[in-house]
């Protein structure tokens, strides 16, 4: 179709035209009546002539313009059929989606939706041909009462949706029906919003089961365990509820089938034990706030002599436990007529009958309650003992980098060498407590022995070479069963020991098919180990007196036997005082195959990618100040945050980062990879980034694998730190050839 303008255009051309054309007839009519008289007939009839040429150069014009016009509407038209094609095609694609979609635009107008948005909010369909409003969809569903918030209290309800709208961001909400919705958001260039809706009602069931099958089990545990005492045995939660008894405990109280009716709550037991059972001491079963010891209470329940034992426990609950004492009471008393002496003693034997059975309980709750104290010890301590110390490297890397006088460098490398130490006994006594609690489980595999042989041999060439010992490590091209990291620990301990005591000569690692197993041996020229030392020197903290003034913990050879008897391999020493010695480890040999363990995970970062700051996100003021005072030495411009949702991230993201560092461990039980999913999405792209963690665990390690995301061990080493920047390319990181070890 032709534009305003041409038509204005053509319009007027056609007006000049007829206005040509009735000059001209005009003059041609004039010329052929006049009359010689006044002597201009020559003349009219040239000016009919020149108007006629004016008229056909006008038609003509008139005639090209119409050609243009023709192709302009064909092309008019063509783009208006592909218009129309690719809205059918983007409909299309919106149809097919399982979620819900919506498009609003610039003006929060609803622009197009597809069927599965409108099956979610029926209510929709009366006005979405009206291009609703967001808000006023809002009102709509509060009106309706559609999710369990608009039910309960509406205008609140309303403001949160409209303000997390504003957010553009991701959360669920509970409909009225039952189902579980997550919504994203997403803003467009334009300013518009993108809104994906999700049905995500099977998930939120799957973790009640989950959550319930848990329960159900830790109840069991607790059920069986109550079942096994002779006692009567009940036990309240902090909310004073009933949560567990035993058989025994219904029996002494006299209490119906339906137990949790009668003593359903603390009040309800104090009333029964009151009135129907007649305890003559309410002091038996009061209820006590805060930790407190044991409490034993003789008491009377009708006839019948009890002994209630009552404890508060660590939850804020309270744990009672009822001993008939009533036979034996009585027995006593008969027994006073036959002899007094003989009284006495069977009162002794019950009264220590009673202790051991009250200190059998003391050492079962307190065995367990060790059990659990160390598994907690141990998820907690790499990170809060290596926080510190992770700090402390810091600040000391930042002093090295500083031009510093001769004197007050030798120290800093001093403290250096000291928090080396440190963190070496740290991690050797974590990795020792790991094993003794089964918290290392081996992932048994086929491994290429001359993977791990390589990696041996590049990591410790340059410090065999820097001692002036000869280092050799062989070719095999054999296989062997064994999990890929416990097998690559053992024989770093073994091949580290082996330099470090050894002054002069070689360390050389052998590996020889026998049968079907595989010897794998360190061999060093050192001061060997005496015969009587032999059997002692896999323990902890075992030192050697001929090896007592070089630097060492006594902890490597532990974690060796100790994870050899996790793997089911044989460790066996053989030693000649004066001349050396020889570790084997002995391994089951595995069939060339497919080598899957200790394949690292393909990493999402791409080189160079980042041109701006480097984005360090960490709940600790301290290290984020040593951080930040290090890379800063380095050339790098850091930006520091204790959260991915404070305003200077926002602002970071914006500018421009080459990297982000994430700590695993965040505040509000966020982790780093969260963090980092944060930041790129405030980005909207795939900034390189890399999460620092004391946690060593195979949990978090495969998680952060499986999400493509370098892990950085605490205390951070500078060495490590410069690899990841020198891998990344990020601009501006300075290089130290004498860092090696840092």
């Amino acid at each position: 179709m032709p534009t305003t303008l041409e038509a204005d255009e053509i319009a007027r051309l056609k007006e000049q035209v007829r206005k040509l054309e009735a000059i001209n007839a005009a003059l041609m009519d004039r010329v052929e009546r006049a009359s010689d008289l006044h002597g201009g007939a020559f003349s009219m009839f040239e000016n009919a002539i020149a108007l006629e040429a004016m008229v056909r150069s006008r038609t003509g014009e008139l005639e090209e313009a119409m050609v243009q016009l023709a192709s302009i509407n064909a092309q008019i038209e063509a783009a208006h059929k592909d218009a129309d094609a690719a809205r059918s095609r983007l409909r299309d694609a919106i149809e097919s989606l399982s979620d819900g979609f919506a498009l609003f635009d610039a003006e929060d107008r609803l622009v197009m939706c597809n069927n599965a948005f409108l099956q979610i909010w029926p209510e929709f369909r009366q006005v979405v041909d009206k291009r609703p409003h967001f808000a006023e969809l809002v009102d709509l569903l509060a009106g309706h009462g559609s999710t369990l918030g608009s039910m309960v209290a509406p205008e609140r309800w309303k403001q949160e949706r409209l303000a997390r709208h504003r957010d553009a961001g991701a959360h669920v909400q509970l409909l009225a029906d039952g189902r579980w919705l997550q919504i994203n958001e997403l803003r467009t260039s334009e300013g518009g919003t993108v809104g994906i809706y999700t049905d995500i009602t099977s998930v939120k069931a799957e973790d009640a089961r989950q959550r319930t099958r848990e329960l159900a089990v830790r109840n069991l545990a607790l059920q069986s365990t109550l079942d096994t005492l002779s006692e009567g045995a009940c036990l309240f939660g902090p909310d004073q509820q009933l949560q567990a008894w035993n058989g025994e405990f219904a029996n002494m109280l006299h209490l119906p089938r339906d137990i949790a009716e009668t003593v359903g709550t603390h009040a309800g037991f104090v009333e029964h034990c009151l009135g129907a059972c007649g305890l003559d001491r309410p002091q038996a079963v009061e209820w006590r706030e805060g930790r407190g010891p044991r409490i034993s209470t003789d008491c009377m329940m009708g006839s019948r002599n009890f002994v209630i034992r009552s404890v508060t426990l660590a939850t804020g609950g309270m744990a009672f436990a009822f001993d008939d004492v009533t036979d034996r009471i009585r027995f006593q008393k008969s027994m006073t007529e036959v002899a007094e002496t003989l009284e006495r003693a069977v009162k002794a034997r019950t009264a220590e009958l009673i202790e051991v059975n009250r200190q059998l309980a003391d050492a079962r709750d307190e065995a367990e309650e060790a059990n659990q104290s160390k598994t907690r010890f141990l998820a907690a301590a790499s990170h809060d003992l290596l926080q510190p110390l992770n700090a402390a490297r810091l600040f000391v890397s930042a002093l090295h980098e500083k031009r510093l006088a001769a004197s007050t460098r030798g120290l800093v490398g001093q403290a250096a060498i000291a928090l080396d130490s440190v963190e070496d006994m740290l991690e050797s006594l974590f990795e020792i407590s790991r094993l003794d609690a089964g918290a290392i489980q081996p992932d048994v595999r086929p491994i290429a022995l001359d993977r791990i042989l390589s990696a041996l041999r590049v990591e410790f060439a340059p410090r065999a070479r820097s001692r002036g010992l000869t280092f050799a490590v062989p070719e095999t091209g054999l296989f062997v069963a064994s999990d890929v990291q416990m097998l690559r620990r053992v024989l770093q301990n073994l091949v580290s020991n082996a330099i470090r005591y050894t002054a002069q000569g070689s360390v050389t690692v052998t590996a020889t098919a026998e049968g079907d197993q595989v010897v794998v041996a360190v061999t060093d020229t050192g001061p060997g180990i005496a015969a009587h030392e032999q059997r002692v020197v896999f323990e902890e903290f075992r030192r050697l007196d001929a090896t007592r003034s070089i630097p060492g913990h006594g902890l490597g050879l532990a974690i060796v036997r100790r994870s050899c008897a996790k793997l089911g391999h044989g460790v066996t020493l053989e030693s000649d005082l004066g001349k050396g010695s020889t570790f084997a480890i002995t391994l089951p040999m595995a069939a060339p195959g497919a080598q899957t363990a200790g394949s690292p995970a393909k990493r999402r970062t791409r080189p160079g990618q980042g041109s701006g700051a480097i984005l360090v996100i960490d709940n600790d003021e301290t290290i984020l100040a040593g951080m930040r005072a290090l890379l800063e030495n380095w050339g790098h411009a850091a930006i520091t945050a204790v959260s991915p949702d404070q305003p200077e991230v926002r602002a970071a993201t914006a500018s421009g980062l080459s990297l982000i560092l994430a700590d695993y461990h965040l505040a509000d039980d966020l982790t780093g990879d969260e963090a980092v999913a944060r930041v790129r999405a405030l980005h909207g792209g795939d900034l390189p980034a890399a999460v620092i963690t004391a946690d060593r665990s195979e949990d978090v390690r495969a998680r952060l694998g499986a999400a493509g995301l370098p892990v950085l061990t605490k205390p951070i080493k500078p060495a490590q730190l410069r690899a990841l920047l020198r891998q990344i390319a990020v601009p501006g990181a300075v290089t130290d050839p004498s860092d090696q070890g840092g």
